[in-house]
């Protein structure tokens, strides 16, 4: 199998996930361990056959490299447990190789849905302002998550991220097929 053609698999994959993932977040706000941990398991097997034991490596680096920067997030209370959990699992899929384009276009990804929630809501400037307040709160007080600016809070603006995943596996799959 071609290198291209094994990347796009797993990419294809990933995506499948990282939808499925998004439809959950969707309809419930929540994304069930029961797609993400058989996730993470399925990509580390699909690693082992395709790439035998470094494959196998490789996708355990990727999902713990993707799981540990949103678990960065999560500890700020800037998102969910199961956006971490299956970030994890895209890396696992998508592979070490990919996950600095899946981790980059994510972000891209998210920054510009939270751009249009803010200015669909009419929140545009309330957004900014709150920004400066966490990066404020953040400098002194660490990952400890603000009182008020955090996911737990209904009142504020929140992303189902799991959508974000998906667009930054996608787009991470058209990157792959052109880069080639």
């Amino acid at each position: 199998m071609s290198r291209l053609h094994t990347e796009f698999v797993y990419l294809a994959v990933a995506i499948a996930f990282a939808g499925a993932g998004a439809v959950f977040d969707l309809r419930s706000r929540r994304i069930p361990n029961l797609l993400t941990i058989p996730g993470i398991l399925f990509g580390l097997l699909l690693h082992l056959f395709i790439g035998g034991w470094r494959g196998f490596g490789l996708s355990a680096a990727a999902a713990l490299i993707a799981g540990v920067v949103f678990l960065i997030f999560w500890l700020a209370g800037g998102m969910g447990a199961g956006d971490v959990k299956l970030i994890a699992v895209v890396g696992a899929i998508g592979g070490l190789s990919e996950v600095g384009w899946l981790l980059g276009l994510t972000a891209i990804a998210g920054g510009v849905m939270a751009v249009g929630l803010a200015l669909w809501r009419g929140r545009f400037k309330d957004t900014i302002m709150n920004l400066g307040a966490l990066a404020v709160h953040h400098r002194f007080e660490g990952l400890k998550p603000h009182p008020h600016l955090n996911v737990g809070n209904a009142r504020t603006l929140r992303l189902p991220y799991a959508l974000a995943i998906a667009a930054g596996s996608a787009m991470t799959l058209c990157m792959t097929v052109v880069k080639r």
